[in-house]
């Protein structure tokens, strides 16, 4: 079967999940929805309100906005680095899969910077931030590595897209599309055709993109990680934070992966595709990032701890105290759990591996919030003789509905996009399939050549 061909037939597998959309996923499209509203809701009660009514006071003046801000930003790095990666190194599973990273890439790093916005007290000054910076400023450092980011991971998102929008507006009388789709694809595809010319102008733009999302990723954590480790704040002044945050953004990366692929699997019947080679391939992606996370975490307290300075040592006590189960969970569970599920080879079952990685990804949530609140309720000067709320953050609920409204947004994205788009890159599934193919003809050949030699020196 030639190309083209196999490329008809898989997307005629996969055109139920985008024209079908059965009553339990319009339940949950339609919960989603109304998620996103209440998270509306409470933003606009903040905003008429004013900060009053979260849980950040004087001391901690950050709060679950900034740790979700960190959480989103993490997965979006991880899931350009992942997809990158192997998309560049041609790693032989990969087809199935690289759409689900690339996706989890822009929907995070859309929603992400949102959280920085409700932390702003004066959102009418925001764009002080583009019109008068200071590149003394680690904030604008951000904000300039924040905007590369989403422009070189929207062209990478493209360009990983693109023959599939023409596959679909070339099908479309075929799968009786709406008359909106075919304009949508129409334009999406930007005439391409798939001629041998654009074919290899694709491939090598996509290679030098996938190389540059890489190091953008890297490089624009490390400048979140710094806008913490440049202040003298105890927890946050560490010369390790920029690889850190890097390792800890691909760790929960890889477990938010493993957690969608196990619900795209199920929802679409996906068992053909995505096999328990996708799970474990990337667990062990997770179970060796979880031994550097252990490690790095390892070391940034146990220097604290001997090095027995005062502000560190408070630091400390507040960790092995008033968070002591949040700190077990955050450093033990969240790292102990996938290295023994994965690094035991009868323990790696499908469902075990998603259980360890949703564990893994609530774990480094709460890492991200003892990295921030605990630091904060721990200043250089403390505050005398005032009411314990002003000194200890409690999170209200405006700011849990608008949390949760984030996670259900990036639900929503995700299943709408697979609504638009097969979650299975038919383009890349078709790539992987030729290269493993040639590859095991290299081999049969190699094979057939040792045969003829032994046989020659035998006679």
């Amino acid at each position: 079967m030639n190309t083209e061909n196999r490329k008809l037939e898989l997307l005629k597998e996969f055109s139920p999940q985008l024209l079908k959309t059965s009553k339990l996923s319009m339940a949950w499209m339609i919960f989603l929805v109304l998620a996103v509203l209440l998270s509306v809701y409470a933003l606009i009660l903040q905003i008429i309100k004013g900060h009053v009514i979260t849980g950040m006071r004087d001391n901690v003046v950050w709060g679950i906005y900034i740790v979700n801000f960190i959480f989103f930003m993490g997965l979006s790095y991880a899931g350009a680095l992942i997809s990158g990666t192997m998309h560049l190194f041609k790693t032989p599973w990969r087809g199935p899969i690289l759409r689900i990273g690339e996706l989890i890439t822009i929907i995070a790093l859309s929603i992400g910077p949102l959280y920085i916005l409700l932390c702003i007290g004066r959102l009418d000054r925001l764009h002080f931030l583009f019109l008068y910076p200071r590149i003394q400023s680690p904030i604008t450092w951000d904000v300039i590595a924040i905007t590369t980011d989403l422009f070189g991971c929207l062209i990478y998102l493209w360009l990983s897209f693109i023959r599939d929008f023409a596959l679909m507006r070339d099908a479309a009388k075929g799968l009786k599309l709406p008359e909106w789709r075919v304009k949508l694809y129409t334009f999406l595809a930007l005439g391409y055709y798939n001629t041998p010319s654009q074919q290899k102008r694709i491939k090598n733009v996509t290679n030098i993109m996938s190389a540059m999302i890489i190091a953008i990723a890297i490089i624009v954590y490390s400048v979140l990680a710094w806008i913490f480790s440049v202040t003298l704040q105890p927890g946050w002044h560490s010369t390790i934070f920029g690889p850190y945050f890097v390792i800890a953004a691909v760790f929960s990366g890889a477990g938010a992966m493993i957690i969608i692929m196990r619900v795209f699997r199920r929802v679409y019947h996906l068992e053909k595709y995505i096999t328990k080679r996708h799970f474990v391939g990337v667990g062990i992606i997770m179970m060796v990032l979880a031994m550097f996370f252990a490690y790095f975490t390892f070391s940034e307290y146990l220097t604290k701890w001997y090095g027995s300075k005062k502000l560190d040592d408070d630091l400390i006590n507040v960790l092995f105290t008033r968070y002591f189960w949040e700190f077990i969970l955050a450093n033990y569970f969240g790292t102990l759990l996938p290295i023994i599920v994965l690094g035991i080879p009868k323990f790696r079952t499908i469902n075990s591996i998603t259980i360890a990685a949703a564990i893994a990804v609530a774990a480094l949530w709460m890492n991200r919030y003892l990295i921030v609140v605990p630091t904060l309720e721990t200043p250089y000067m403390p505050i005398q003789d005032t009411r314990p709320e002003y000194i200890f953050y409690g999170a209200t609920w405006i700011e849990y509905v608008l949390t949760f409204g984030g996670i259900a947004f990036f639900c929503l994205l995700f299943t709408v996009a697979s609504k638009l788009i097969p979650i299975i890159p038919i383009s890349e599934v078709v790539d992987a399939e030729q290269e493993e193919a040639s590859r095991f003809k290299h081999i049969r050949e190699l094979a057939d050549k040792d045969d003829v030699k032994s046989s020659l020196y035998e006679d």
